[in-house]
């Protein structure tokens, strides 16, 4: 009798193919596309969500059809609200930028779908990433690996998988090449997502104005205060500190006769920091909520390669421990935008396994 696995169909074409690959490997696949979000009224207009839209579930819908797979759309949007959305809203009022998705994979596709799919019968749980999840027996633990398509590499959201976790997920697209060979074998297989374009936005925030969706949240309005440099001196007005990100240059709202740079925001004055060029460039991090996969904890200082967010090129780093939760990440060469709230993910030097990584904090 074969094995069971679930599948999260967001309705795009990467979930799509990793449904018809598993089926060809003679798994009994369950197609599920987790209700997140419904979706808001801006301006008066009624806008959905790109995560579990009407239009997304019914492209999921259409292919595990097509497939001949059973398809269920399950609530997940009480998990979503507290895990993803609270937290989103919480750490821009507090200063920090974070990482929405991460939190999605860790508390919701990595957690309550394995929950459900266990209710289910299932043995796995399986996702569209571009990753690869393999057993060592040498040191009997279940590594997460780059994607064979580093392009499309995924692991860096995918950090914060546990031992568990990992051991009952499946990521069938991290053997292809890339997003071309996922889109020929949709297309061959006739899949209606097969041209479907990716979605680039934060899902739950359909106009990309994340200031304004924290106001519709929260009914604060934008605080106005200073912007001021290293030094303390103030040099103008800013409109509220949750419209500014570390290493922000465009967009400030007013004109220095040079570039200035976000480096700092101060939550108790009120004052987002901005500094000259270079002073975007940290040598160093603390991050906390620590999370490693090749082994338990970190003894002693290893090297590695830091990535320090998802569109930063890995960096050489010494990563120090500084408790059982916390290390300091010294760099080889500054890095630019080292923003706290982001995830810092470590990589081996000479391999392809994911270290574990954490939340920036400092």
């Amino acid at each position: 009798m074969p094995e069971k696995v679930v599948i999260g169909m967001s309705g795009g074409v990467d979930s799509s193919v990793a449904a018809a690959i598993l089926k060809e490997k003679g798994y009994e696949v369950i197609g599920v596309t987790m209700r997140l979000w419904d979706g808001e009224h801006i301006n008066g207009q009624f806008e959905e969500g790109t995560c579990c839209s009407l239009s997304a579930v019914e492209d999921a819908r259409r292919v595990a059809y097509k497939l001949g797979i059973d398809y269920y759309v399950m609530d997940f949007r009480a998990e979503f609200e507290k895990n993803v959305i609270d937290y989103f809203v919480d750490e821009y009022q507090s200063g920090r930028t974070p990482n929405p998705c991460i939190a999605c994979n860790k508390f919701l596709k990595f957690d309550a779908l394995i929950k459900k799919a266990e209710m289910l019968g299932a043995s796995y749980v399986a996702t569209g990433h571009y990753a690869r999840i393999e057993y060592d027996k040498t040191i009997n633990r279940y590594l997460l690996k780059k994607s064979r398509a580093t392009v499309k590499d995924q692991t860096y959201a995918l950090y914060g998988l546990n031992q568990d976790q990992l051991s009952k997920t499946l990521m069938p697209l991290g053997e292809l090449s890339g997003k071309d060979e996922t889109r020929r074998i949709a297309d061959k297989l006739g899949l209606p997502t097969a041209n479907k374009p990716d979605s680039q936005e934060i899902c739950f925030v359909p106009d990309n104005d994340y200031a304004e969706f924290i106001y519709r949240r929260t009914g604060n309005p934008l605080k106005p205060g200073n912007f001021v440099d290293v030094n303390g001196n103030v040099l103008g007005r800013h409109q509220g500190i949750i419209k500014y990100t570390i290493g922000q240059r465009k967009g400030l709202g007013i004109a220095f006769g040079k570039p200035m740079f976000v480096i700092r925001i101060d939550v108790e004055k009120n004052e987002v920091v901005l500094g000259e060029k270079g002073t975007e460039f940290s040598q160093s991090l603390i991050a906390e909520n620590m999370n490693f996969i090749t082994f338990d904890k970190l003894e002693n200082e290893i090297r590695a390669k830091v990535k320090v967010r998802y569109t930063a090129k890995e960096a050489s780093a010494v990563i120090v421990p500084l408790s059982d939760d916390r290390v300091k990440v010294i760099f080889d060469e500054p890095q630019r935008a080292v923003t706290p709230g982001q995830a810092v993910v470590f990589y081996e030097i000479d391999g392809d396994n994911v270290i574990g990584g954490g939340i920036i904090s400092a």
